[in-house]
């Protein structure tokens, strides 16, 4: 009976043991000298030339039929969302058929030195306040 009692004890000693190891993340009330160490953000890599991407690949931003000019560009700034860089591009552009559109707007992600994403610009983007620069 008590080699039983002793093998529960054991038992319920190491579950305790076991369990307290994910109390002791960064944030956790721990003591700091007892918390896990914070990961070191990626670093941030050098800001692009988007004035030279934008030569090099204008079709990855806007599409050759909407046939792109007046192209202007903001500052690249680093993207709060992830790694890397945003910048916003404007353009006078047409339609398929040839019809003025008047100016879009994009948002480009840069990552590892190219364009990863663009995303038309939503109102309460802040493109809008930009200062732009023809490429």
């Amino acid at each position: 009976m008590r080699r039983i009692g002793f093998h529960i004890a054991l038992m319920a000693g190491a579950a305790l043991m076991l369990a307290g190891c994910g109390f002791a993340d960064v944030r956790s009330p721990l003591p700091e000298f007892l918390r896990a160490k914070a990961p070191e953000p990626p670093p941030l890599e050098p800001p692009p030339d988007i004035k030279r991407l934008l030569k090099e690949k204008l079709d990855a931003v806007f599409t050759a039929a909407s046939q792109p000019t007046q192209v202007r560009v903001s500052e690249p700034r680093p993207n709060l969302r992830g790694p890397g860089w945003t910048a916003c591009v404007k353009a006078e552009v047409v339609s398929v058929t040839g019809k003025p559109l008047g100016t879009q707007t994009y948002r480009v992600e840069i990552s590892g030195g190219v364009i990863a994403d663009r995303q038309k610009v939503e109102p309460e983007d802040t493109c809008s306040t930009e200062n732009y620069e023809p490429i």
